[in-house]
């Protein structure tokens, strides 16, 4: 609240802190202004370490869903997040606040990674369609009743978006909703300079909103608020589609390029995945979808680092993830270091949502203690 009332200009906050003292005094918790939601989110994205994006952190649109806390209604507005997030491809960034955890009434939980994920079905010899890092919240779908395409069908997609996972509270079962088609805007890839390359059916969504984080402000947990900003060229083509343990395109896009993958000497894996970065960047600009691309993001870093620097404000950054997965060293981000200091508010993974992502789900609902959060 202070800092909130510093930056803003908006006098002694003395009055404010007193309200909010009196009412955790008498309720164990309390209850922040819209203004302080909006504020506080903007805030979070501003300290999150990880990301490179954070110039336009006062951008951030807040919705403020806090009466929400039933599961249908929780997936049909994050239906709406993503149809708001991406008007005519146009990415804005953009946060949807669900209820907050209270004493004794923890708040609700999505258990997707994101918003938008593809399916991974685990075939009988181990080898998976679609991406291997949500296989295990698949198979949690399908228990739950999901009627996706099957492991032994020859229709399964290896883009088959996942329904959304929401669970009220920790004592009831979770719900499966379907996206609509209209909230799920995908980009087919293509070559600038390659036909063939359409013909592989490769594709990737457009709005990347993180689902199952803590939005954590002043000390409160609002475990369900997806955000999103827009794309990073190679989080999609050096990470998601090339990783050995995602969808490791590197390999078949090698030959059909005709390169030697006898020896990693010949730097197929190289050449490769340049190839794979430019498809999508090209592909998403066709599409008119907004993407950035990793040397203009890492330029962008750093005049925001200058401008937070100039206001007296310190930047915690993750080295390891500010330097982008291809030609780290050609991008100005490498080549100085970071402290990796945490300022809150921010937004934070807690364990239990990298178990439910992973569909883990071993404790009976009628045994499942109360949310273990930040609170």
């Amino acid at each position: 609240m202070r800092q909130h009332h510093a930056e803003e200009g908006l006098g002694d906050p003395a009055r404010r802190i007193a309200e909010a003292e009196a009412e955790l005094a008498a309720t164990g918790t309390y209850t922040h202004t819209p203004q302080e939601l909006e504020h506080g989110a903007r805030l979070a994205w501003r300290n999150a370490n990880r990301c490179i994006g954070r110039l336009y952190w006062r951008s951030l649109t807040v919705r403020d869903l806090r009466h929400v806390d039933s599961a249908a209604e929780i997936a049909a507005a994050c239906a709406d997040h993503l149809r708001q997030a991406a008007p005519g491809g146009r990415i804005r960034p953009l946060v949807t606040v669900f209820a907050p955890d209270r004493p004794g009434r923890p708040g609700p939980r999505i258990w997707n990674e994101q918003l938008i994920r593809y399916a991974g079905y685990v075939q009988r010899d181990g080898h998976v369609i679609g991406d291997p890092r949500a296989a295990g919240l698949t198979a949690y779908a399908q228990h739950l009743g999901w009627r996706g395409p099957s492991t032994a069908s020859a229709s399964a997609s290896a883009f088959d978006v996942l329904p959304l996972v929401v669970q009220e509270a920790p004592h009831r079962r979770p719900r499966l909703f379907a996206l609509p088609p209209d909230a799920i805007l995908e980009v087919p890839l293509e070559h600038p300079d390659l036909p063939w390359w359409a013909e592989l059916g490769l594709r990737w969504y457009a709005v990347p909103a993180i689902a199952n984080m803590c939005l954590e402000i002043g000390g409160i947990c609002y475990g369900a608020a997806p955000f999103n900003g827009w794309y990073m060229g190679t989080e999609i083509g050096a990470r998601n589609l090339a990783d050995t343990d995602r969808y490791n395109l590197l390999p078949h896009l090698a030959r059909r390029l005709g390169l030697d993958t006898r020896t990693d000497r010949s730097l197929w894996k190289d050449r490769a995945l340049v190839e794979l970065n430019r498809s999508v960047l090209h592909s998403f600009d066709r599409a008119g979808v907004t993407i950035t691309d990793h040397h203009t993001e890492s330029v962008r870093f750093l005049t925001h680092l200058a401008r937070e620097e100039s206001r007296g404000r310190t930047v915690g950054a993750d080295w390891s993830w500010i330097v982008p997965p291809l030609s780290g060293s050609a991008t100005p981000v490498f080549h100085r270091t970071y402290d990796d200091v945490q300022h809150t508010p921010t937004f934070v993974h807690h364990p239990e949502a990298h178990a439910r992502a992973r569909g883990e789900d071993a404790v009976p609902a009628r045994h499942r203690p109360p949310w273990r959060d930040l609170v």
